[in-house]
């Protein structure tokens, strides 16, 4: 593979800025694709709004490029840079792209090998697909936030990651988007995809719809194994305030456990037996609670027995485990100097890659870009004067 990377030589233009859309070029960028960000040109004096510095990446080893969408030129621009590209990937509301004359059958006609996609949270059909929406809703949609545990007041627990734009909404076209690939390398012929986080959080739901839709049987918390029925498979306080998962659904995992903690009444007949669960989970309190959370995990962790902490951030960025499998990286900034941030942690990509220095947002590449489809100096100079480019 070398030091390029797996997708080195494709180019993806991104339309977003924010949410699944940035996800997805996140990821293909750190799988080797050169990913031109598009954003808007300021109008009448307007800052461009953009993520904070330390955001997907900071946009490390990533182009930028500003351009007026609703001017003809703009659009011409975009085109033709779209010409050239691989993919391309928006996150507008339903029909917008096409209004501004860089929907997928534009871009088609100039290329049409293309891959386009297109992210929104409610897909491009349905009743809902003209909603706005954020990741807390499209859990809810999904299901996720029902199945998953609650607060002392009975309302689901809000996730501490966007489970719906990460994993739903950007690695569901991060997978779309290279299946489409090697359809085209085949074929020559391209596609359009529709990714919809909502459909991707039903995706991700699988295992309980699908329990329901062929028994009728209504998951919820505490209704089956990865939803905390058993004592075996929740989250346990220690002494010093802290917190352990536990998982330990094979059996002989149990038996571990119950070994470790001299919990030895609880045999492999009581592991799913309904009527002792409450008093097993006490059991397991009463003797996590005797000892400091590390101290549990110093002795649980080796033994098999499916045992992990629960860490806050300061402590997960400072793991022995993380830092050796080198999770992060140390990037520089012009303006906020040097920091860490999550590397290229993802199985294939290139690990041991130059530290990252990252620019200003107010710092484009369009004048390159676009020189580099075919555009004078005297051209780009008068659309920048025009304020088509910036």
């Amino acid at each position: 593979m070398g030091t390029e990377g797996l997708l080195a030589g494709y180019t993806v233009l991104d339309l977003g800025s924010v949410g699944p859309a940035a996800r997805t070029s996140r990821w293909l960028a750190d799988y080797g694709a050169t990913i031109v960000k598009v954003g808007p040109t300021p109008k009448d004096g307007a800052v461009q709004i953009d993520p904070v510095f330390h955001s997907y990446g900071g946009h490390r080893a990533m182009k930028r490029a500003r351009l007026d969408l609703k001017d003809a030129a703009g659009r011409e621009a975009f085109l033709r840079l779209a010409e050239r590209a691989d993919v391309v990937i928006e996150s507008f509301r339903p029909g917008v792209v096409a209004r501004l004359g860089i929907g997928y059958d534009d871009v088609k006609a100039v290329n049409p090998g293309i891959v386009y996609c297109s992210t929104t949270g409610f897909g491009q059909e349905g009743p809902y697909s003209r909603w706005a929406g954020h990741d807390l809703g499209y859990l809810g949609m999904g299901g996720y936030l029902y199945c998953s545990g609650r607060g002392a007041d009975g309302a689901p627990a809000i996730p501490g990651a966007t489970v719906g734009d990460g994993a739903a909404g950007g690695m569901h076209a991060v997978m779309s988007i290279l299946a489409a690939l090697l359809h085209r390398n085949s074929t020559g012929e391209g596609t359009y995809l529709d990714v919809a986080v909502v459909d991707g959080v039903v995706s991700m739901m699988s295992l309980l719809v699908d329990e329901y839709l062929a028994t009728g049987a209504e998951p919820g918390p505490r209704h089956g194994v990865l939803t905390g029925r058993y004592a075996w498979y929740d989250v346990y306080e220690c002494a010093d305030g802290k917190w352990l998962a536990v998982g330990v659904i094979e059996p002989h995992f149990f038996v571990n456990l119950c070994r470790e903690l001299g919990c030895d009444r609880w045999t492999l007949e009581h592991q799913y037996d309904d009527s002792v669960q409450d008093e097993m989970r006490a059991d397991f309190r009463a003797v996590f609670r005797t000892r400091d959370r590390d101290a549990w995990v110093a002795q649980l962790g080796p033994a098999d027995t499916c045992v992990a902490p629960i860490y806050s951030i300061p402590e997960l960025v400072d793991d022995p485990h993380l830092r050796a499998r080198h999770d992060f990286v140390r990037a520089h900034h012009a303006d906020h100097g040097t920091f860490e941030q999550v590397g290229w942690v993802l199985a294939g990509m290139v690990r041991d890659q130059p530290e990252p220095h990252l620019r200003d947002s107010s710092v484009t590449d369009t004048d390159e870009l676009l020189a580099r489809v075919g555009y004078s100096a005297a051209e780009l100079a008068t659309l920048r004067e025009k304020g088509t480019i910036s």
